[in-house]
């Protein structure tokens, strides 16, 4: 093995290598790979979660639901806030750093020896994320899809419920031009008489996902959250209560998660655990549900930070135009004025997601996230020439310490997932909180 990958407790030293591989769809690589490693994958049940927004929130639901009914549950997700740790958790906890560093070496060694190509950085956490929960015994692992479905590499289980959430125009270099093409994708993840739940909210996706899964012969059930919301009871920043009415029995479900958009997600993830019940795991039952419900915490995802002088940062992991469209949703429910940090990747339809923000903003301090990727501050400047108290400062940290120099009482901040990973930490040197996302 290379020197660069040999040895060290430290999973970023070989991740930046394989990092520099880019993104390769496909699978034919990692079912190579994972048969040299006895085909982990095959000794846990699985859930696949695809779609382009709410699906980290909804696997995240699901797997807190089937943590309280007792099963060892083992989550994997992407991407991560402030270490890649955070992206492989067991009951809860994020596998330890020695121990996905060992992972990751014994993936790269098995390519190695296969004669075969390196993985990439998301095929190398996937062989790693299916080893941990196979050598920890995980009962179920529900698995966030990381671009797409069809190609993904969490792709190659094969699952006993497939997810989707509410699907929009994303990577289209990559999955095509149109929603109807993208949902084909997303339907990848469907298997011929398995059962898979969607909440779809555009109707071209929706007929191209049916259309997938006739011709799969999956069992789609489409989820209308309207049609199971009674009502949603506000509860200020602690959260909401959701009364839903399922088959024709209410429930009240105390959810920590903020917005009207969480509801949803909490509708879909109600609907997988209810298909999961019905196909061999009986102990996630109602009060598994709503125990779960409670339970889930995700970070970086409208997620209040209040700080010791009385103030509020809300961080909100919105990076595309769907993403703000319920971040302003939730902000014109709330009705407090606030002021506004940005900064978004290039590559992320920017006009679309700083107009409707700036425009109901206070000030305005544009950034940019630590990343080759990033756009520009300056140029994010020149969308919001027209209006006064635009602010550009590339440093993350410190355009938060000009951000919080005002004497406003809610700053948002938004825009990227690598801006808040980075603006949580900032957050905690100065403040001691929130805690580590970790």
């Amino acid at each position: 093995m290379p020197a660069a990958f040999h040895l060290t407790t430290n999973p970023d030293v070989v991740l930046a290598r394989l990092e520099a591989l880019g993104i390769r769809l496909g699978l034919d690589r990692l079912r190579t790979l994972l048969t040299a490693l006895g085909d982990p994958q095959a000794r846990f049940s699985s859930v696949l979660v695809a779609g382009t927004n709410g699906k980290g929130s909804t696997s995240a639901l699901l797997a807190a639901m089937a943590g309280a009914a007792g099963y060892r549950v083992g989550h994997y997700t992407s991407p991560h806030l402030e270490s890649v740790e955070e992206r492989i958790r067991i009951d809860g906890r994020p596998i330890e750093r020695g121990r996905l560093a060992g992972l990751i070496e014994r993936v790269v060694a098995a390519a190695e020896a296969d004669g075969g190509e390196l993985p990439t950085y998301f095929e190398a956490l996937t062989a790693a994320a299916f080893l941990a929960f196979a050598e920890d015994a995980v009962e179920l692992a529900v698995l966030e899809v990381g671009m797409g479905g069809r190609l993904d590499a969490t792709n190659v289980v094969e699952p006993v419920l497939s997810v989707i959430t509410p699907i929009s125009l994303e990577h289209r270099e990559y999955l095509g031009p149109t929603l109807a093409a993208i949902a084909r994708e997303k339907a990848g993840i469907l298997r011929r008489g398995r059962p898979a739940v969607a909440w779809v909210e555009e109707l071209a996706a929706e007929r191209a996902l049916l259309i997938a899964a006739e011709e799969i012969g999956a069992e789609l059930c489409v989820v209308e959250p309207e049609l199971w919301i009674e009502s949603v009871e506000p509860l200020g920043w602690a959260g909401q209560e959701v009364h839903l009415v399922v088959a024709g029995e209410r429930s009240a479900l105390r959810l920590h998660l903020l917005g009207e958009h969480q509801a949803g997600n909490l509708v879909l993830a109600v609907a997988a655990a209810a298909a999961l019940h019905g196909a061999d795991f009986p102990r996630l039952n109602p009060a598994a549900i709503a125990a779960g419900a409670a339970a889930c915490r995700w970070p970086g995802r409208l997620e209040p930070v209040e700080l010791p002088d009385g103030r509020r940062v809300l961080l909100d992991a919105a990076h595309n135009p769907a993403g703000v469209a319920a971040l302003t949703a939730f902000l014109d429910a709330q009705g407090d004025p606030f002021d506004l940090l940005f900064g978004v990747l290039g590559d992320k339809q920017a006009d679309e997601m700083l107009l409707p923000l700036a425009s109901r903003a206070r000030q305005v301090v544009l950034t940019q996230p630590s990343s080759p990727r990033a756009r520009p501050a300056a140029e994010l400047a020149a969308l919001l020439t027209a209006r006064p108290h635009v602010h550009a400062e590339p440093d993350p940290a410190r355009a938060l310490d000009l951000a919080l120099a005002t004497p406003s009482s809610l700053l948002v901040a938004c825009g990227s997932i690598v801006l808040i990973g980075e603006l949580r930490t900032a957050l905690r040197q100065r403040f001691n909180l929130p805690p580590s996302a970790a």
